[in-house]
């Protein structure tokens, strides 16, 4: 029941809420506007003085007569303004009629470049560097010989003065448009991260105005079109077509300079003989560079004719093969011979295979006569080799000795009298090889022609009888098909007709885990091999490069960084996924077989090969140059090295190492 004051509450409230209701009368006029008051200090953004790291956001540029203007923000790595900048550096490449010119001051008459160093002894007159309320930097650099109407690189860098300010990386502010054909990626195939190499002055490695590298008008800035050497030259004595054209050529195995396609993903500009870039290759070094002369024609394409670059890659293109399942044939008959052409010996019924080559032009594959090409002398090899495969690894080459057959419908037939010992408890596969002659083609270990490798599905076998139901190969594919002809770009083959495309597919017929190759006693497998022919002892053991009294000497992939696995591993590495099986190691055994070592120490140890970081490995299960047994292959290793060094762990492989 209510009481009597929550009565009379809702009565006072009942009265106001009508009165409320009721007309107040009309509002009276706005009064008269108030005194304007004193102007606030404003916002002032959050500044620091000192940075590790810094960055520049250029807002505003101009090329005027006599100078260049910038207006800019240097920020640190938390994106707070820096103030207190002590220290700018501006350059200007001029776009001439002979290309890019950068001239030192008192050589020449083309751009400009200056400093401004509030410490400078002699401070450059008419060099200002200014900072406003708002953090904005204005940076006029005189550069007498520059014009408004000129076009050219435009090139800032601020820091490193004597204020505990970092110097930025060099910012391309602006550059013409098409005057370079060559790219970041290009140099980065190889190169990966400038920046960071050992080689002449990283620390100039270019970005653009949204912080991406720009590796060509960065370097182009000082070694533009023109050398120093020529009269009214420029900055540097080395041209970055001389550096490409001529230096690069020292890279040791199969790199072709001729396949121009290679750095320059456009045609380049000049087609004058005489003119930039031509001049590297096609001239005494006494005649001066003459002008750009801009032409329809693609001078890329008259370099890789002359070396059949066109020729191979066409044969590539147009061509694929496969070999089939392995499968028993009581009625075949052929002489086997040994790897120097010798007979060893006629059989009837053996281990065959299936050998097919197929034209692709067309809309479908066209089977092609191999026997015919053959004797034409447009085929130069066929083989094929049986394996053994388990749990995703091949594991061995039970027989490698064969005898031919050719069929009427193109195909070849190739065929093995006994399968060895050893692989009983795996399938078994094929892989199979054709080689193509080109122009200039020469007998040399198989290291020229255009070859193809194909693996067959796997079948059973027990030691004696061979299955018929069929499985597929696989291969744990972890770099890009292009990722070899990225360097070893001459559409030939490294040797024993096993070319670079698709990533090492051809080679893993030789080099896998049950393959005991001694490879220079460089490293075991593929991947173990791979990494150490390029950056561990089978760098220099390679022999790919030797000083005049003929000693092995370390080869260009030595001076790259190790630690760029993004240059073949762009998509990164899960060492969780690498199959928990051994391979046989003698190469890292002195070339004495019989021994084994887990997989992902057999590859880290290819680089990482001191006793400190072995110690670590068999502390974590790693083994190397263990006994390897019968059977040896159905083993797991104990090794646990996913655990804490697998992609995204704290200590994980990306961390130490650029994927």
């Amino acid at each position: 029941m209510m009481n009597k004051k929550t009565y009379m509450a809702l009565l006072v409230a009942a009265t106001l809420g009508v009165a409320g209701c009721a007309d107040d009368g009309k509002d009276g006029a706005d009064g008269a506007p108030g005194d304007t008051g004193p102007e606030g200090p404003g916002y002032v953004p959050p500044m620091v003085s000192t940075s590790d790291v810094t960055y520049l956001n250029v807002t505003h540029y101009a090329v005027e007569d006599g100078q260049v203007t910038f207006e800019f923000e240097a920020t640190d790595a938390e994106g707070l303004l820096i103030e207190g900048l002590d220290k700018a550096e501006a350059k200007f490449s001029a776009q001439t009629e002979r290309g890019m010119i950068l001239s030192r001051s008192g050589e020449g008459e083309h751009g400009g470049y200056g400093t401004f160093d509030v410490t400078a002894e002699e401070p450059l007159e008419g060099a200002t560097l200014e900072m406003n309320e708002d953090g904005l930097y204005t940076l006029v650099m005189p550069m007498p010989n520059v014009t408004a109407d000129q076009e050219g690189i435009v090139w800032l860098r601020a820091g490193g003065g004597e204020a505990a300010i970092a110097r930025s990386m060099p910012v391309v502010v602006n550059k013409p448009e098409g005057f370079h054909t060559t790219t970041t990626e290009s140099c980065y195939a190889c190169h990966t991260d400038y920046a960071t190499s050992s080689f002449r002055h990283p620390s100039y490695t270019a970005v653009d105005i949204n912080g991406d590298v720009d590796f060509v008008a960065g370097c182009m800035t000082c070694h533009g079109n023109v050398s120093r050497a020529e009269e009214d030259g420029g900055y540097a004595t080395n041209t970055l077509s001389k550096i490409g054209h001529i230096n690069h050529q020292k890279f040791e195995k199969d790199f072709q300079v001729t396949n121009c396609t290679t750095c320059h993903t456009e045609s380049p500009v000049n087609t004058s003989i005489a003119g930039p870039g031509c001049v590297d290759c096609h001239s005494d070094g006494t005649a001066p560079v003459g002008p750009i002369v801009p032409g329809e024609v693609d001078v890329r394409a008259i370099h890789t004719a002359k070396v059949a670059i066109d020729e191979k890659q066409a044969i590539r293109a147009n061509h694929s093969t496969s070999v089939s399942a392995p499968y028993w044939d009581a009625t075949a008959a052929y002489t086997v011979y040994d790897r120097y052409g010798n007979p060893i010996g006629d059989f009837v019924g053996g281990y065959c295979v299936d050998l097919a080559l197929y034209d692709t032009t067309g809309e479908a594959p066209v089977m092609l006569d191999i026997p015919a090409l053959y004797e034409a002398g447009t085929l130069v090899y066929t083989s094929a080799y049986l394996h053994g495969y388990y749990e995703g690894s091949v594991v061995g080459r039970p027989a490698s000795s064969y005898g031919k057959i050719d069929n009427e419908d193109g195909t070849r037939t190739l065929c093995f009298s006994e399968i060895g010992a050893g692989v009983e408890m795996a399938g078994i596969m094929a892989s199979s090889r054709i080689t193509f002659s080109h122009a200039g083609w020469v007998s040399d270990d198989g290291r020229e022609g255009v070859s193809f490798t194909a693996y067959s599905p796997v079948v059973a076998w027990d030691g004696v009888t061979i299955g018929t139901e069929e499985a597929d190969f696989d291969r744990r594919q972890v770099v890009l098909a292009d990722t070899c002809t990225a360097c070893h770009n001459s559409e030939t083959n490294y040797h024993k007709n096993g070319s670079y495309d698709n990533g090492g597919w051809d080679c893993m017929a030789c080099h896998n885990n049950g393959q005991d190759r001694s490879a220079k006693n460089s490293a075991p497998g593929f991947g173990p091999m791979v990494h150490s022919m390029h950056w561990g002892v089978g760098n220099e053991l390679s022999g790919a490069k030797q000083d005049e009294e003929g000693n092995n000497v370390p080869n260009s992939a030595d001076r790259l960084n190790a630690d760029n696995c993004v240059s073949c591993h762009e998509g990164g590495v899960s060492l969780a996924a690498i199959p928990n099986n051994y391979m046989l190691s003698k190469a890292y055994n002195g070339g004495t077989a019989g021994v084994m070592s887990s997989p992902v120490t057999a590859n880290c140890f290819a680089c990482h090969n001191d006793d400190a970081a072995l110690n670590h490995m068999k502390q974590n299960g790693g083994e190397l140059n263990v006994t390897a047994g019968d059977n040896w292959y159905t083993i797991s290793t104990p090794e646990s090295c996913a655990t804490c060094h697998d992609t995204g762990k704290t200590f994980g492989i990306d961390k130490y190492h650029n994927f």
